[in-house]
């Protein structure tokens, strides 16, 4: 399945159409009442009070301008990205909302928002723990023993993509029945720690919430090496339940609606990480010259 699917093309661009969700933002003074979960917890829709989105490059970075207001975050602080492409991304989620502003459409500026603030105090090997501790849960690692449809289905969909990841990291993460789920020898982990430690802060921030969205780390890594698409890894993580669908059919609405915010999101952790991850790489590549 996921090695027939149609290439996703211009991802980023359906990404800031259309995608629902859940962030919040600050857009200047006043009090913000924080979440102590990763996500903010999404403030009311309100109207929209600014006319025209700009960016511009400061000291620290590229800021996002509603008018002449400077964005800022939920704890008040400067709104600044390390990359002029991600300022892009941002503002066009800002410029694209209506009459209305729906924070939980806006995923970017909640990754980003995320990555100033740190509301979870959390440094870079604790960001790169988490996601690799996805592993030990990992979707496509488990495995049903009935009905033999299912099985049939899981291992020509998901042992293709295993087996990818195994040679890309030279690795073993293999699947199991078990309830317990496969050993992962700590071998893998050390490599798949290594692997990640390789990305800034930033980009590690929009690792974990794809990890998350999945519930898979062999999935996002097929996303970040351009192994898969989203509308692929998505599919992949929704295996079972497609096949429950297919099966005795599909709740009016509600599953379309799961799949197209699971798709949103997964779109937007993805890019992120490709946007800060590319600022990095311009620059090594400036200094190199």
């Amino acid at each position: 399945m996921w090695r027939s699917c149609p290439r996703l093309r211009n991802w980023g661009r359906r990404l800031l159409n259309w995608s629902p969700g859940g962030p919040t933002t600050s857009v200047g003074p006043g009090p913000n009442t924080l979440s102590p979960s990763r996500d903010y917890a999404p403030p009311a829709e309100r109207k929209r009070f600014y006319q025209n989105v700009s960016i511009t490059q400061g000291e620290g970075g590229f800021e996002i301008n509603l008018d002449n207001r400077k964005l800022k975050t939920p704890q008040a602080k400067l709104f600044t990205v390390p990359s002029e492409a991600l300022a892009i991304a941002v503002a066009t989620e800002w410029d694209s909302q209506r009459d209305t502003i729906k924070f939980y459409t806006m995923h970017l500026t909640t990754l980003c928002n995320t990555s100033l603030d740190n509301p979870t105090q959390r440094n870079k090997d604790q960001l790169i723990r988490a996601a690799v501790k996805f592993l030990d849960t990992d979707t496509i690692c488990y495995r049903v023993e009935e009905p033999q449809t299912l099985v049939e289905l899981q291992k020509n969909e998901w042992d293709p993509i295993i087996d990818w990841t195994e040679k890309r990291y030279g690795v073993e993460i293999g699947s199991s029945t078990s309830i317990m789920g496969p050993s992962i020898p700590a071998r893998t982990r050390e490599v798949l720690v290594s692997h990640l430690a390789s990305y800034n802060m930033w980009a590690l921030q929009g690792i974990e919430f794809v990890v998350a969205q999945l519930k898979s780390m062999v999935l996002a890594l097929g996303l970040m090496d351009l192994q898969l698409t989203v509308e692929q890894a998505v599919l992949l993580s929704r295996l079972e339940e497609e096949y429950q669908i297919q099966k005795w059919g599909n709740v009016e609405w509600a599953h379309d609606y799961e799949l197209q915010e699971l798709r949103a999101r997964t779109a937007a952790g993805t890019l992120f990480v490709h946007l800060c991850s590319e600022s990095s790489t311009l620059k090594h590549k400036l200094l190199q010259d």
